[in-house]
């Protein structure tokens, strides 16, 4: 699991935070403490999810806890993810983009 630094986005004022590697109970710490500082600075974060190769039921609760707290927005995101995020239905509440440059025009 590697977490790359917030990037500001070319277009928008939201930082982009680039995770990889598989984010479960025991890996999601690190991820959720810049998530929360970035969504805490910001108003909210883009989360470039494309090179997340898993994410179980508390990176899905991260996600929808940071939905309700500020503006989440998730790009690309790679297969396991997009499965993750239907498999609940998710994906009627989170707000998922198709590119980064996507969710930062929205």
């Amino acid at each position: 699991m590697t977490i790359d630094e917030p990037r500001h986005g070319v277009s928008g004022p939201l930082p982009v935070i680039a995770p990889h590697g598989d984010f479960d109970e025991d890996t999601l710490p690190p991820l959720e403490v810049r998530i929360r500082e970035a969504g805490a600075a910001h108003g909210g974060l883009i989360l470039d999810a494309s090179r997340i190769t898993f994410g179980d039921s508390t990176f899905l609760r991260l996600l929808l806890t940071i939905h309700q707290e500020a503006d989440l927005r998730i790009a690309n995101p790679s297969p396991a993810i997009t499965r993750l995020i239907n498999l609940i239905g998710a994906d009627q509440v989170l707000h998922v983009h198709p590119t980064v440059e996507d969710a930062q025009t929205a």
